[in-house]
């Protein structure tokens, strides 16, 4: 890789940690980080002066405000605003600074809700976005068009990328604002350690979700670094789905826990199916290697092994 130092934006995070830990195990380039009390991205000027003065070759931007339907329903102005200020931010500044290569991270939650399956690039804005988690959605759109718009107008370097449903060592356990995976890893651990003899999974269980290893997510972002250079986001996907019942079995398999699986069905299923076509992206060379069942135990292990330090934050975020 021909790119030093890179910033990595969002360090912390489920994203920005394994994109940490990729660039690390490769150690061909110097990594520039920032917590969040050192930059605040949603501030202009701050981004601008930090920029000028660390000058990074690239920059990889996985800073976001995320979660799941619960935190996007209670918080549409904070999903919205913040995700748009940080984007808006740190790609103007990313640009002004000279940077050659700069990546944008966004999410499968760009496509419309009745999307054709499994998902191309090219179902982009061909429909109404799925409820619950538009506010999210129209942040990430922005951030693919404000990445075209610079390199259009400018010649910048920015290519873009929409992963699929993400979960790894890292993850935010919160169980009213995290997403599915990681809420279902908590509760049924909690089950059973209480012995209790049943767990609730929000909906039907009958939506369909397609799941990446954050790992396997970070390997295809230092691929495309070096292999993909073009104005058309790219999707990052796993190629297989399971429904939201066979998640929540296997992941009770993974933990232990020997109780009752009860469907709460006034509560949303969202987007009925969510399955990329990641043709384009496997067409340059870049595949998945974790199996889920094996990410699943995997991140259970790392929930174990920081449950103690997690207790003591406010909730169980990652980020």
């Amino acid at each position: 890789m021909s790119y030093s130092p890179i910033f990595v934006a969002g360090h912390r995070g489920l994203v920005g940690s394994a994109v940490v830990r990729a660039l690390e195990s490769r150690g061909d380039a110097r990594i520039i980080v920032r917590s969040r009390s050192e930059l605040d991205l949603t501030d202009q000027a701050a981004v601008r002066g930090f920029m000028d003065q660390a000058r990074p070759k690239a920059v990889i931007l996985a800073a976001a405000k995320v979660g799941g339907i619960h935190a996007n329903n209670a918080f549409p102005a904070e999903f919205i605003w913040n995700n748009s200020i940080i984007q808006c931010n740190v790609i103007d500044a990313a640009w002004r600074a000279g940077v050659e290569k700069f990546v944008f991270l966004g999410s499968s939650c760009i496509y419309p809700k009745f999307a054709p399956q499994p998902m191309r690039e090219e179902h982009l804005l061909t429909g109404e976005l799925e409820p619950t988690n538009q506010w999210y959605a129209v942040a990430k759109i922005a951030g693919i068009k404000i990445c075209q718009a610079y390199r259009r107008q400018y010649g910048f370097n920015a290519v873009s990328l929409m992963p699929t449903n993400l979960y790894g060592p890292g993850d935010n356990f919160d169980l009213e604002n995290s997403h599915v995976l990681p809420a279902l890893l908590r509760r049924f651990h909690e089950a059973k350690m209480a012995k209790a003899p049943s767990v609730a999974v929000w909906g039907t269980g009958n939506a369909m979700r397609e799941f990446l290893h954050v790992d396997d997510l970070a390997r295809a972002v230092l691929h495309c670094m070096d292999h993909y250079d073009e104005e058309q986001f790219i999707n990052v996907g796993a190629g297989q789905e399971v429904t939201i019942r066979q998640l929540a079995e296997m992941v009770a398999r993974v933990v232990g826990f020997t109780g009752e699986l009860v469907f709460d069905v006034s509560r949303p299923d969202g987007t009925p199916r969510k399955l990329l076509d990641a043709s384009r992206l496997t067409a340059l060379g870049w595949k998945p290697s974790i199996p889920l069942e094996e990410g699943i135990a995997g991140t259970y292990r790392w929930y174990l092994d920081h449950l103690e330090s997690m207790r003591t934050r406010r909730d169980f975020g990652g980020a």
